[in-house]
């Protein structure tokens, strides 16, 4: 096996070199480390290109997590391409569970992320609209090249979320996702930032776009959408109830919620009609070539 490590980093110094040492003790010097910053202002720039195991240094100019990945992406030569954000360190067991995952025909592996701002566990596929969706971390996650090259990437329209997206196209492509316990990464170094809020518009208009996009404008989608918009403004009368939240805000966060899930809506359509392949990817790594502001090739 042939692996490239795309990192992604912004304005995280600190855990990235915790992510970027444990990736040079755990893996073979062979494998292929590939940084994406950016836009960073802390010095992250410096210290990567200090260091003689970072392969590629990659500056982006976009916040946006699907830019990043597929910028990495774009850059990488091995036949298996895994994502990592920097803020994780993987375990020693990391490589070895990718590696006997992909001797065994896999096409995309994920494992276990913690002590980072969400911790999930996506063994459980769903279904939507009779297809069997498993979902992973896109903080963690390695793809077969030649899958990746089907996707055409990520999506990168969609502002958060594009690993989800990314999910219900494996899934229509026939590709299954499978689950390592032992391909872990874990958060080593705390911050005391605390958590950001929840930017619902984001969320939902991330939701809206991939279902629609994916399935079309089908009567299951709207609900899907419809019931788990209910479902969050439930838990905010709770934090209103319990004076976590104010009247302000909860209404303001439904006027954001509505406006966007008509965006949404409005953009799935036309992206379903922009690429009625079964790639479902009118933004993806073929579309443009500008991603990269500066790139730092050492190979």
């Amino acid at each position: 096996m042939e692996l490239s490590v795309v990192v992604s980093t912004l304005n995280d110094r600190e855990r990235l070199l915790s992510c970027l040492d444990a990736l040079a003790e755990r893996t073979p010097s062979s494998a292929e480390i590939i940084v994406v910053n950016g836009p960073s202002s802390d010095g992250t720039t410096g210290v990567v290109r200090e260091r003689d195991d970072v392969d590629v240094l990659v500056e982006i100019s976009e916040r946006n997590p699907g830019v990043s990945r597929n910028a990495g992406f774009e850059l990488a030569t091995g036949d298996v391409v895994a994502f990592l954000d920097g803020e994780y360190a993987i375990d020693h067991s990391w490589y070895g569970a990718i590696d006997e995952s992909m001797a065994d025909e896999t096409a995309v592996v994920t494992g276990p992320v913690t002590g980072g701002p969400v911790e999930t566990d996506p063994r459980s596929p769903g279904q939507v609209a009779g297809r069997t969706v498993t979902h992973f971390h896109g903080d963690n996650v390695a793809f077969e090249r030649s899958v990746l090259e089907e996707l055409d990437g990520f999506d990168e329209y969609l502002e958060e979320a594009s690993e989800r997206d990314c999910a219900h196209r494996v899934a229509g492509l026939g590709h299954e996702v499978s689950w390592s316990a032992t391909m872990a990464a874990r958060c080593e170094v705390g911050t005391d930032g605390g958590r950001a809020d929840p930017d619902w518009g984001a969320t939902y208009r991330s939701l809206s776009y991939r279902l629609v996009k994916n399935y079309g404008p089908r009567p299951s989608v709207l609900a899907r959408t419809v019931g788990s918009a209910l479902r969050d403004g439930a838990g905010g009368i709770r934090r209103l109830v319990s004076g976590e939240a104010t009247p302000t805000g909860w209404i303001s966060d439904g006027t954001d919620v509505v406006a966007n899930v008509g965006r949404g809506l409005w953009d799935g359509v036309r992206a379903l009609y922009a690429d009625r392949s079964s790639q479902r990817n009118p933004h993806g790594l073929s579309e443009r070539h500008d991603r990269a502001v500066r790139i730092y090739d050492r190979r």
